[in-house]
């Protein structure tokens, strides 16, 4: 019925509009109520009525949490070895709450190993819900070392582990030192060594490094349960040293002799290393003149002097055979070692001589033959070193050095294998890390 009124109504407005212009404005002003009648219309049959609401309340029954719990049962943890953990610190973490167990492992001789934590492992524990240790697992080395307990108190043991090689890579930027920017790539102490012994006939980190210099690794990485448990041998390097660009690969022939090439096979490898020492800094370097702050007068100085703490380990610069090893006047404890028939090094100032070291026996480039000290006229621990040729003095620093032998003929094809994927490593590696800094 209502729609019908609103027909009948709308036909009154056309027939005002079309009879004269008042019927026209009036009817411009009725149209929206027009609308509004015509949009609330509602379809027949609608149900308007509200529905009925009840609120129904249930009872639901809860398990019996006192009864599930188990005080015996176990869950395992791991935490990560952080820097100056201790074991008590990391059993805490690990939700251990159980000063008998520390003490018990504190006390057994072959649980040492527990005690020697290297930050970044991890190590897991095996506790009960009230926080009982049953069981604690860590790996170290090549090892697993467990602590179970059982009827009769803890077993320690000790397992070989078979470890995963896999290959990694990875970049950095000198800011202020190697170690800093092999720190900040995440690499080890042992892949900065590699590096710094596979450039040192290049390259002197006590002096030539400058920032902004790159360096691109590819290396080798042991892993347990993908955890990784050390690193191995460095395979291929590029270090960029202001400006230059120095890259080394190794390569092992048939017969088991390894060493690091260019990859044009020449040997990177020179005769004689640069410095005796990895890391430290010359405090007095070649000259003819200089004032002796011992004697307290000017006198020549033979050889250059490298500041290192007491016990730094001091490397032979090449192969050869010690000549002397004893103590000798100003020098204090020092070795000689005579390579091939005109060539001769000397260390002076040593704390001490490594195991082995005596008069005619050989050493190989890069072998520890003793340790900075202060003995004979030293004021402070330091090395001596001198390089002489048919017994004159020559700068170390200064001198040419010949190189060690380069890939023969017959080689050449073993050595391409190794040497181009390596090559493809590095170049891809150095255009990531360059797209990422930019």
């Amino acid at each position: 019925m209502q729609q019908a009124k609103s027909v009948i109504l709308a036909q009154n407005l056309l027939e005002l509009v079309s009879n004269n212009k008042l019927g026209r404005l009036i009817a411009i002003a009725m149209l929206p109520f027009v609308g509004v009648v015509a949009a609330f219309g509602i379809a027949p049959g609608t149900i308007i009525e509200q529905p009925v609401v009840a609120q129904v309340v249930e009872q639901v029954a809860l398990p019996d949490f006192a009864a599930a719990y188990n005080p015996n049962e176990a869950f395992w943890r791991e935490e990560r070895i952080q820097r100056g953990d201790t074991l008590a610190s990391l059993l805490a973490r690990l939700q251990v709450d159980d000063p008998e167990a520390v003490n018990t492992l504190r006390g057994m001789r072959e649980a040492k190993a527990f005690y020697q934590l290297i930050p970044g492992r991890t190590i897991s524990a095996k506790t009960t819900a009230d926080g009982k240790l049953v069981a604690l697992h860590y790996l170290s080395g090549n090892n697993l070392f467990s602590a179970e307990r059982g009827a009769g108190g803890y077993t320690v043991s000790e397992q070989p582990i078979q470890l995963e090689q896999r290959t990694l890579m990875q970049s950095g930027e000198i800011r202020s030192s190697l170690f800093a920017a092999t720190d900040a790539a995440n690499l080890s102490d042992t892949v900065a060594i590699q590096i710094a012994d596979i450039f040192s006939t290049d390259i002197d980190f006590h002096k030539d490094l400058r920032k902004g210099d790159r360096f691109t690794v590819v290396y080798e990485a042991f892993y347990h349960l993908g955890e990784i448990v050390r690193t191995g041998r460095v395979l291929a390097a590029e270090f960029i040293n202001q400006g230059k660009t120095y890259q080394a690969v190794f390569f092992q022939n048939a017969e088991g002799h390894g060493g690091y090439y260019t990859l044009d096979g020449k040997n990177i490898r020179k005769a004689f290393l640069r410095s005796p020492l990895e890391f430290s800094r010359i405090s007095s370097g070649f000259t003819n003149a200089r004032y002796h702050p011992v004697l307290k007068t000017w006198r020549a100085h033979k050889g250059i002097d490298y500041a290192a703490p007491a016990g730094t380990r001091i490397k032979a610069t090449a192969d050869g055979v010690v000549e002397f090893a004893g103590r000798q006047g100003g020098y204090g404890n020092l070795i000689v070692l005579r390579h091939q028939s005109k060539y001769t090094t000397w260390y002076g100032h040593l704390s001490g001589f490594a195991k082995g070291i005596r008069k005619g026996s050989r050493v190989s480039q890069g072998d520890v033959i003793g340790y900075v000290g202060a003995t004979g006229l030293a004021t402070g621990p330091h090395l001596h070193y001198e390089f002489r040729i048919s017994n004159v003095h020559q700068n170390p620093l200064r001198v040419v050095m010949p190189s060690a032998p380069p890939i023969t003929a017959d080689q050449k094809p073993a050595f391409e294998a190794v040497a181009q994927p390596m090559a493809q490593r590095l170049a891809l590696l150095r255009g990531t890390n360059i797209a990422r800094l930019d």
